[in-house]
């Protein structure tokens, strides 16, 4: 049985430089999904949704593995960040942050197989966002990003960075901030996290 690894099926999406900016047009992707609300330092709602996702994904994995013979590499979490008002978002209020945490699949993934995983995982007892979760394809075409390389709190000066070479590539951001998760927070020192920074962006 062949293992599919999406992190080398999209290369190019996950394993960016983290000494220089690079654009890249991410094809539209199939993620599960959550959105919420608050400060995920604090959040026990944002807890729920990480144990949901995970939970969700090895479920689905474990499935397809029993039921079509296909076995993949459960991917790791994702999330959009803003507020309301782009203008206003800041690390220093993270009370006022809106999110959406997700988790890349692959497309053989159906809706079908989304809804039995989810009421598997809800019998069980382990998805208490569960009802919020969905299976959704997101298209966020031509991005900026880069491999970041440090603590969550100390991301601004390379953000701004990268919409300095947004701009002098002549594009403007559009959508949510993305940030790609490939380290474990809770394993890792914050000085050692290796986080990708993605900004979805438009001709000015």
């Amino acid at each position: 049985m062949e293992k599919i690894d999406l992190r080398k099926q999209y290369k190019e999406l996950y394993s960016p430089s983290k000494k220089e900016f690079s654009l890249v047009t991410v094809p539209p992707l199939h993620y599960l999904m959550i959105d919420g609300t608050g400060n995920p330092n604090t959040s026990a709602d944002y807890q729920d949704v990480l144990q949901t996702l995970y939970g969700l994904s090895f479920t689905l994995k474990f499935n397809c593995k029993k039921t079509l013979g296909q076995d993949y590499t459960v991917m790791g979490l994702e999330g959009l960040w803003w507020t309301p008002d782009r203008s206003q978002f800041s690390m220093e209020n993270k009370d006022a942050w809106h999110w959406t945490m997700l988790m890349l699949q692959p497309d053989f993934i159906t809706a079908e197989m989304f809804t039995a995983a989810r009421e598997k995982l809800v019998a069980k007892g382990k998805g208490p966002a569960a009802q919020r979760v969905r299976l959704e394809r997101y298209d966020e075409g031509l991005s900026a990003q880069i491999l970041y390389v440090g603590a969550y709190d100390d991301e601004p000066p390379t953000i701004a960075a990268m919409h300095e070479f947004i701009r002098a590539q002549g594009y403007v951001p559009r959508g949510d901030h993305h940030e790609i998760y490939l380290s474990d927070a809770r394993r890792v020192a914050p000085e050692k996290n290796r986080t990708i920074l993605r900004q979805p962006i438009q001709k000015a």
